[in-house]
């Protein structure tokens, strides 16, 4: 899908967003907000940010673990981003395939890449500029990379489902959060479902891709489409194993645990706040789930939904909002920093990657 016709999407998160907005931050009086982070303790966001980078490195970890089987770049993959910055490197790695998991160090860079792009760019391109510079980086197919960023937010979206479930045990809210609760389980464990299905039928998956590609694409991308199926069906590796799919649970609940212990954290710089642990993890649970409706980059309006969970569960209001602005400010400025850092040593060039991919991750004339 080409930018043009994306903008119909990118209208709708603006609309969700400012809604949401509006409605997270009607009620909020500005001076008691502006009192409220003057007054705060802000050593707090010290160990905060710490544990947040290290629930990054652990994603990284697990990224590396979902890679593993993926195909490294062929010569026909140069369609999907045009040509490789070295092609005698990408020849030698033709059809080299990841044995080991990935290294979290080596991939933890381009973790906080995308980051940083889903933050300033729209239509969550963070995703295609994470799997561009992983192609770049390492030669990995597109197909898997963008393969194992899907079963990510799958994995994410059931341990925030489980979050809230949890939470819901000791602090009951609103019908409509329990309507949510419904709604995002039956999608994320039918998703799980299908995956699962396709996962452990491959090679069923590969003769319908490849039956559909034979005739309804034009010769020219048959090659390149044809990989990008090869690396989707790579992705989808790590589902063949029980055990495999309970290690990335395992690390996956790890990750929120420590993503949440940051929430908890940057809470204590609010000392008429008085956050329990159940009440941050049931409110991280919901607001995360909330992240994966349409919205301006940065998950502007969905995130400050928290305000208003918070205020469900008794916090009151001024320090539950200002709490909320500073959570989201310190989730999006360090990694979005650290990402733009990360990209120029990176040497990756925004016009290389508007040239080269960005628009999409479809085949080239």
């Amino acid at each position: 899908m080409s930018l043009e016709r994306r903008w119909p999407v990118f209208i709708v998160g603006l609309v969700v967003s400012v809604a949401l907005l509006w409605f997270a931050l009607r009620d909020l009086h500005l001076e008691e907000i502006w009192a409220a982070l003057r007054e705060a303790n802000y050593w707090w966001l010290l160990p905060g940010v710490a544990v947040y980078f290290v629930s990054v490195w652990f994603r990284a970890w697990r990224w590396g673990f979902l890679l593993r089987g993926s195909k490294r770049v062929s010569t026909a993959e140069k369609h999907l981003f045009g040509k490789t910055q070295n092609p005698a490197r990408a020849v030698s790695r033709k059809m080299k395939i990841v044995t080991g998991v990935l290294g979290a160090n080596r991939l933890f860079p381009v973790v906080v890449i995308g980051y940083m792009g889903n933050n300033i760019l729209p239509f969550r391109l963070g995703e295609v500029l994470r799997a561009y510079v992983l192609w770049r980086k390492e030669g990995i197919n597109v197909g898997a990379t963008l393969t194992t960023a899907v079963l990510e937010r799958l994995f994410d979206g059931l341990t925030m489902v489980l979050f809230v479930l949890f939470g819901l045990l000791f602090i009951p809210l609103s019908d409509s959060l329990n309507r949510l609760v419904t709604v995002a389980s039956v999608t994320f464990f039918g998703a799980l479902a299908v995956f699962l299905f396709l996962a452990a039928r491959p090679n069923l998956l590969q003769r319908v891709a490849y039956f559909f590609i034979e005739r309804l694409s034009p010769a020219r991308f048959c090659s390149p489409l044809m990989e990008l199926v090869e690396g989707i069906v790579a992705g989808l590796e790590s589902l063949r194993s029980g055990r495999d799919v309970l290690a990335l649970f395992g690390v996956t609940l790890w990750v929120w645990i420590l993503e949440t212990a940051k929430y908890w954290l940057v809470s204590f710089a609010f000392p008429d706040l008085r956050l329990s642990y159940i009440g941050i993890v049931l409110m991280g649970g919901a607001v995360n789930l909330l992240t994966a409706l349409p919205s301006l980059p940065g998950y502007i309006g969905t995130f400050e939904m928290g305000i208003k969970i918070l205020e469900g569960i008794g916090a009151p209001s001024s320090p539950a909002g200002s709490y909320i602005l500073l959570l989201h400010a310190i989730l999006w400025l360090p990694v979005t920093l650290l990402g733009l850092v990360f990209m120029a040593r990176e040497g990756v060039q925004w016009a290389e990657v508007a040239s080269q991919g960005l628009d999409s991750a479809r085949p080239r004339k």
